[in-house]
């Protein structure tokens, strides 16, 4: 976690990984040098608290499932998410990666995260939709080259626009 009143861009992930909870840097890993390069950002704007602010949905490693991590525990965003997001008073834009932001702040929760991230325009001005940059999403990405080509690009511009109006 990592913000302040001032934050401009809130990303909004999952839940810290190991390398992050052995850390207490956030997005202290590969999934954070491959978000950065997304959004085109340096790692000294990245954790400028007046740029970017960073929330995950819980604030505790959740430990090790079958396939990575394990999903966040939701009590955490219930009991905290409202109370953070009531002083984040000049955000512009929130990021919301991975499937577990999307579905606690986004009202469709019949879609998957391909056909969010796909109709990612529909969720602005407040929202921009991103899979998780983890390396384990490659094989996402590999079949979804639209992502890289179309949505990228685009992202890169909205993250532009929200920090030039500082």
């Amino acid at each position: 976690m990592n913000f302040s009143p001032h934050s401009k861009i809130i990303i909004i992930g999952q839940a810290p990984g190991i390398k992050v909870h052995q850390t207490g840097v956030p997005w202290n890993d590969a999934s954070g040098d491959r978000l950065r390069d997304w959004m085109s950002v340096s790692k000294d704007e990245f954790y400028d608290t007046d740029l970017f602010g960073i929330v995950p949905m819980a604030f505790c490693y959740p430990g090790k499932g079958k396939s990575g991590d394990l999903p966040p525990r939701p009590e955490c965003a219930e009991l905290w998410m409202e109370k953070i997001f009531k002083n984040l008073t000049e955000r512009r834009l929130v990021l919301l990666i991975g499937q577990y932001s999307q579905n606690y702040f986004l009202d469709d929760p019949q879609e998957n995260l391909t056909e969010r991230v796909k109709n990612w325009k529909s969720y602005l001005p407040d929202y921009f939709v991103l899979p998780h940059p983890s390396p384990r999403n490659n094989i996402w990405l590999k079949k979804n080259k639209w992502f890289e080509k179309k949505t990228l690009p685009d992202l890169k511009k909205q993250i532009k626009k929200a920090l030039e109006l500082t």
